[in-house]
């Protein structure tokens, strides 16, 4: 029996594309399955201290849900260093305006605090509607695979 720890080398990295479509789903729900996929932690390679995740698509931002009454009370606070200049936004205007700031944000509180994090935020995009660029890094297999999977739930 083989006793070795197996870890991944950055070479040995095949980094896939997730769409994940946000309309109707509970904002801290999806954020912790994309931050999952982001770090990697969904496959059987994961290594802490290695960026080894995938990309992640998420669409219609616009249509993400909020429980309770997190929409009137939670706060978005941003310091701009300054005595006096806290920002706080409440998240009924964030949603109003700026729909994937609010799924980027969720998201990145997910992510560890270190350097790893910030490069794995970059392979988060984020859209405000069904569109998106990406549609080339789908392959035809990628996409019959999803629909099987929504025809069986």
């Amino acid at each position: 029996m083989d006793r070795k720890t197996y870890l991944v080398k950055n070479t040995e990295i095949k980094r896939k594309w997730h769409i994940m479509d946000a309309s109707g789903k509970v904002l801290g729900r999806l954020a912790t399955e994309a931050a999952n996929i982001l770090r990697g932690k969904d496959k059987v390679i994961y290594t802490p201290y290695v960026d080894c995740g995938d990309f992640v698509v998420v669409t219609n931002a616009k249509k993400i849900v909020l429980t309770g009454k997190k929409l009137e009370q939670k706060l978005d606070f941003h310091f701009l260093g300054r005595s006096g200049s806290a920002r706080y936004t409440p998240y009924s205007v964030i949603m109003e305006k700026n729909p994937e700031k609010a799924v980027i944000l969720a998201v990145k509180g997910m992510l560890p605090k270190n350097r790893l994090a910030s490069k794995q935020i970059k392979r988060l995009k984020v859209y405000r509607d069904d569109s998106h660029p990406h549609s080339a890094q789908f392959t035809v297999s990628d996409n019959k695979k999803k629909s099987d999977k929504q025809v069986k739930q």
